[in-house]
């Protein structure tokens, strides 16, 4: 069954990961009826910017804990 959007945002990065991969091998399996297959799309999708938005989050913390260094991530 799919996450609901309201389920998806009280993931950590870990379990929306998690998820994600999950939901992306039941869609390679290819056994699902169309309509499971959309709604596990857009469970993706949304698991997907949900993991980038908490990336991105983790980032401005990083670089505001860092001041003076133009860009951690690169070496």
């Amino acid at each position: 069954m799919a996450l609901n959007l309201e389920q998806i945002k009280q993931l950590d990065f870990e379990g929306a990961y998690k998820r994600l991969g999950e939901t992306t091998n039941q869609l390679e399996l290819g056994n699902l009826s169309l309509e499971e297959s959309l709604s596990l799309y857009e469970e993706g999708i949304a698991l997907a910017q949900h993991c980038g938005t908490l990336l991105d989050q983790a980032e401005l913390r990083i670089s505001q804990i860092t001041p003076g260094v133009s860009n951690p991530f690169e070496d």
